[in-house]
């Protein structure tokens, strides 16, 4: 019945269709929290925006492409879901909220960012997965305060040195971009915590034992002829991960053509799409 009711939703005039999902919103909820998520939405409610002391808004899910200028006035929010939409780019209302610490912005259609995003001195957790980068904006690297960069299926072929700046960094997700080495940036960052390149071209892994705050190291589905060399206690997550020698180069490449040929014949299998979380 729910699915019936969405689908009739998404024939109706764009002002009529919100006043129907979010008519009962007339009042500042008591969590200060908003989600509209999933409600077939082409333009974010203006109401909403009168709700200043908003911390948290969830649009996640809709047919969103703009915002109203109006969302400046939320300059509590915290946390900012916009993926699963169309916004081909991020609009600059967005970077007048310098509170925000969570932003995600994941499978939608941006090809870059605007410079005006380093006004988010605040931003501790960034979602750019599933979009079209071909290379990670410069501007990612002023956000000083950043611990998360989710930026996997993309199409980002090296990162940015100046990447090694962001000293708050804990943890990176590159799996499924187009790598075909190992950024050497990231050898310069030793307070990374979790690195994933998983699903990547990246043919070579050089030593990673250097990196002494490294907890994880996830570098599965890679044509690799290596396994990442790590400190002690660190868990690596991919071919040759067990805590035993790596196998001579002969027999590694015998390895991976059994595996690659193995894989040619089955159908291939994408990982579930875990939900984002506020941390």
């Amino acid at each position: 019945m729910g699915n019936t009711i969405r689908a009739l939703v998404a024939f109706i005039p764009a002002d009529c269709c919100q006043n129907f999902v979010v008519g009962d919103l007339r009042e500042m909820p008591l969590d200060k929290m908003v989600d509209l998520s999933g409600n077939q939405l082409r333009r974010c409610p203006v109401h909403v925006c009168s709700f200043r002391e908003l911390v948290k808004l969830y649009l996640s899910d809709n047919h969103l492409s703009s915002l109203p200028l109006e969302l400046g006035q939320l300059q509590n929010l915290q946390i900012l879901a916009l993926d699963f939409n169309n916004f081909k780019a991020l609009p600059q209302v967005v970077c007048t909220l310098k509170q925000l610490c969570i932003l995600y912005l994941g499978n939608n259609k941006l090809c870059d960012l605007p410079n005006e995003l380093s006004l988010l001195q605040n931003l501790r957790t960034l979602w750019v997965e599933a979009n079209c980068l071909t290379q990670l904006p410069d501007v990612v690297c002023e956000l000083s305060l950043l611990k998360t960069l989710h930026a996997g299926s993309n199409a980002l072929r090296l990162l940015p040195g100046q990447l090694r700046r962001l000293q708050e960094l804990r943890t990176i997700w590159l799996s499924g971009n187009l790598l075909t080495d190992f950024p050497p940036v990231l050898l310069h960052m030793p307070f990374l915590e979790v690195i994933d390149v998983d699903r990547n071209s990246i043919r070579y892994f050089p030593s990673l034992a250097h990196l002494s705050s490294l907890k994880v190291v996830i570098y599965d589905h890679n044509p690799c002829r290596n396994a990442p060399k790590v400190a002690k206690g660190v868990r690596r997550v991919g071919r040759w991960a067990e805590e035993t020698p790596e196998p001579d180069p002969r027999k590694a490449r015998r390895y991976a053509l059994v595996k690659e040929e193995s894989q040619e014949t089955q159908t291939p299998t994408l990982p579930p799409l875990l939900p984002p979380s506020d941390s």
